[in-house]
């Protein structure tokens, strides 16, 4: 252990940073950080150095060594505004290179999907949950909680079938295949289960012919690498956007992209789409799922209508805090709360089969 010290807008901490230990993730950073400021992890901005360097958290599975931090280091903390949005690029080689982080956002990974009771508000008694926007109304689209949300929501974005989640699992593959200088061991090598309650195998280090093993099985989450290659394969921006916080993560294509951009809803621990519709009760053919880009920013209508659909869904409290929600162990009965505790439930005991309060 070594110290760290903090200063934040309430004050300064000191925290203990394991920096030997390689299953110690920025994640895990966070949530220290989160223990003493209560600045929520995805919305926290780090700086260390002088002049101060900004510290890129994209990527919270990595282990805290892809921060280049060192005991006796201070951080500065600050709380990113809810609106806040981000640009993720492409990956190249270049980046590759720079701390050994790609690009992702704060919750997502590429993990098998817990058990869950939760329940997500998919209807009302006027139909599925959306906004008014320019040209109709912004649905919520709704995919099965059944470990393929994202692959789904993308199928059903750029294939108009849901049920082609396993082809947006083999394009990603095919595109880490295809190019293996950005798709390196040190960009992979992440925790593939910094939620260890989702699966009782934790991988420090993972080849792209691991991973690719991996992503392909219908019981593994997407996170920010497959958005990434997906943007990049459809030439279209996706974004995603965060119910919890509002924050708009905006995958890029590239420089190859066409021009145009489409939408996912991030609830925490699922993906669904969001598409344009006349009218609510529209037939789904007859919906619009990707979009012109009016403007790079979040000031296009499109993305406005999105941040207010978050803003209605989280209203609805159909979001999941990973840090802080109630887990039932369903081996013993214990209670945990956060997927922290969870996992350390796991290590101890071997029960992976965990569900929401």
């Amino acid at each position: 252990m070594a110290p760290v010290r903090l200063r934040h807008p309430k004050g300064v901490a000191t925290i203990q940073v394991p920096f030997d230990n390689e299953e110690f993730t920025v994640q895990d950073l966070q949530q220290e950080i989160y223990a003493a400021s209560q600045i929520l992890p995805s919305r926290q901005s780090l700086k260390t150095g002088y002049p101060p360097r900004s510290l890129n958290l994209i990527s919270p599975e990595l282990p805290i060594s892809s921060l280049g931090l060192k005991g006796g280091d201070q951080l500065i903390v600050s709380e990113e505004p809810e609106s806040a949005s981000r640009v993720i690029s492409t990956p190249s080689s270049s980046t590759a290179k720079l701390d050994r982080q790609p690009a992702a956002p704060p919750t997502s990974r590429a993990l098998p999907q817990a058990s869950s009771t939760r329940s997500t508000p998919s209807s009302s008694s006027n139909g599925p949950v959306h906004v008014p926007t320019d040209g109709g109304v912004l649905v919520h689209r709704v995919v099965p909680d059944d470990n393929s949300c994202l692959f789904s929501s993308v199928a059903l974005i750029f294939e108009q079938d849901m049920n082609k989640a396993q082809k947006m699992r083999q394009i990603v593959a095919d595109g880490i295949r295809k190019d293996p200088e950005t798709y390196n061991e040190a960009i992979l090598g992440y925790l593939i289960s910094s939620m260890i309650i989702l699966t009782p195998t934790y991988f420090i280090r993972m080849s792209p012919s691991k991973y690719i093993e991996v992503i392909t099985k219908s019981t593994t989450w997407g996170g920010a690498i497959e958005l990434t290659i997906l943007a990049a394969y459809y030439r279209t921006e996706i974004c995603s956007v965060d119910v919890e916080t509002g924050r708009i993560d905006q995958f890029s294509p590239g420089s190859d992209g066409g021009g145009m951009r489409c939408i996912v809803i991030y609830s925490g621990i699922h993906y669904d789409a969001a598409t344009l519709a006349p009218m609510v009760e529209a037939p789904s053919d007859w919906h619009q799922t990707i979009f012109p880009i009016a403007s790079a920013d979040t000031s296009d209508s499109i993305l406005v209508a999105a941040k207010k659909l978050a803003d209605t869904l989280r209203s609805k409290k159909a979001f999941t805090n990973t840090a802080t929600f109630d887990l039932k162990c369903e081996v013993c009965g214990q209670g945990l709360k956060g997927e922290k505790s969870a996992r350390a439930h796991a290590e101890q005991t071997g029960h992976t089969r965990f569900g929401e309060y």
